[in-house]
């Protein structure tokens, strides 16, 4: 018994013995590390190729945009885009590309069939964008910004323009957080026929005062000194409006309803402003001044009906295949300043493209968006007229384009924003519906300048409240 306790020792010795052979030795933390020999040579290890190009093969994504006036210009331009995106990544895009947009996604939304990215901008009469951000259903797409665009070696926040991603156009609820990305934008304004203002001598009014004695003009010869579009348009001539005759803090104010701010010396001079403007402008222009009709309106200036409208740079493809005036030119012009000497505003229209939080393809919908700030993209929109808000992209720009986006150039500020959020209240409207659309009325005269004011000043109450 001995032997064998003895024997079994040496082998659980030996054993053990092996078994510290075969451990790793552990390196000596105090020890100095051997010296690099430089002219040794450094042998690269093989490594696989790494492919970094975005495959979304298998993913089928459906982008619902709106066909605007620059689909006009280039009916096929949100196609190419699309097209060029699959060939980047593989995805299969099915495109949904109708001018009554909201008539056509907003059922299958209803029932639960959300597109992937929508292009849709606020301000329509369908507000559907507004609603959509009321209710908290567009997805946190800040991620994007610092996302490579597919195809190139660059962040898609570092291609946008300065400012275009810090608006509550883009970043509605005021959390540092971006839910709309900013699409083609648009230096708005006042355009008119150049050629009609040269045929009779008249300058471009430079102060409200002006504009006032060239309607006085312009009616002793039957033509109307304004019209516009829809009341939608009032968006982009309002918050000019307000800047230039407040500066950008009392816009910063009204546009959060600020307790008391109509009841300012600025908000009455505004509103002193468009109920004048209202009695200027072409009694047709209510009646016309729906989404279906509004080219009507837009007609009037081309035929010399009327002399101003506010209007954004895709007017000239909107209307491209319309009948003018012998001698038409599109002229265009900043807001007039107050008083003489004082500031004229352009406001930067741009619109938005965005996700439902209940799309089923999020992340393949983030690379999308990405794309649409992409060299190809961009090249593509220009031939619609549709301008990013990417750095350099004005070089892509010819004709009537130059003189457009150079008005920032001839001395006009530029104004930027829009008004704050708020939560859905029964049976409160949405913004242009409280602050714009009583502008037919206006024109019409059955709503005056007074009872336009105490309506914004109730509901202004009410947003106040609500603001997310």
């Amino acid at each position: 018994m001995k032997k064998k306790i003895l024997a079994l020792g040496l082998v659980l010795v030996m054993l053990l013995s092996v078994l510290a052979g075969c451990t790793p030795k552990q390196p000596d933390p105090t020890a100095t590390p051997a010296p690099v020999d430089p002219t040794e040579p450094v042998v690269d290890q093989p490594t696989e190729p790494v492919d970094d190009k975005l495959d979304l093969t298998g993913t089928t994504l459906t982008v619902a945009a709106l066909a605007s006036g620059y689909s006009e210009a280039y009916p096929d331009m949100w196609k190419e885009v699309c097209d060029a995106f699959a060939a980047e990544t593989g995805a299969t895009v099915n495109l949904i590309n109708e001018k009554n947009l909201e008539d056509v996604i907003t059922p299958s939304m209803q029932a639960g069939d959300y597109p992937d990215v929508v292009h849709l901008a606020t301000g329509r009469e369908a507000g559907l964008t507004e609603q959509m951000i009321k209710d908290n259903l567009l997805a946190d797409i800040t991620d994007v910004l610092s996302m490579n665009v597919p195809g190139e070696d660059v962040k898609v926040g570092d291609k946008i323009a300065g400012g275009f991603t810090e608006t509550s156009l883009t970043n509605p609820y005021n959390d540092g957080k971006t839910y709309l990305a900013p699409m083609f934008y648009s230096p708005c304004g006042l355009f008119y026929n150049a050629g009609l203002l040269e045929e009779k001598g008249w300058s471009v009014p430079t102060t409200w005062d002006e504009m006032w004695e060239l309607g006085e003009k312009a009616k002793a010869e039957g033509i109307y000194l304004f019209t516009y579009p829809t009341t939608g348009y009032f968006d982009a001539f309002f918050y000019a409006l307000m800047y230039s005759v407040g500066g950008p803090d009392f816009f910063e104010k009204a546009t959060h309803y600020e307790e008391g701010i109509w009841d300012t010396p600025e908000a009455q001079t505004c509103f002193d402003i468009v109920a004048k403007l209202a009695t200027y402008t072409h009694p047709l222009t209510p009646a016309q001044s729906s989404d279906q009709d509004f080219t009507k309106n837009q007609q009037l200036v081309l035929d010399n009906a009327a002399i101003f409208m506010p209007n954004g740079t895709w007017i000239v493809g909107e209307m491209a295949e319309a009948p003018r005036a012998d001698g038409f030119k599109w002229g265009m012009t900043a807001l007039p300043a107050v008083e003489a000497g004082g500031d004229g505003y352009s406001y930067t229209w741009f619109e938005q493209a965005w996700i439902p939080s209940q799309a089923a393809n999020v992340d393949a919908a983030k690379a999308f968006v990405a794309f649409l700030y992409s060299d190809k993209a961009c090249e593509i929109f220009a031939k619609g007229g549709a301008i990013q808000p990417v750095l350099g992209v004005a070089d892509m720009l010819e004709g009537d384009n130059v003189m457009f986006y150079s008005i920032y150039d001839n001395g006009a500020k530029a104004a930027m924003g829009n008004f704050a959020a708020y939560n859905s209240v029964a049976g409160l409207g949405t913004n242009r519906e409280v602050f714009f659309d009583p502008v037919n009325s206006l024109v019409s005269g059955s709503l005056t300048e007074a009872d336009w004011i105490s309506s914004i000043k109730a509901a202004s109450d009410q947003m106040r409240a609500n603001l997310k």
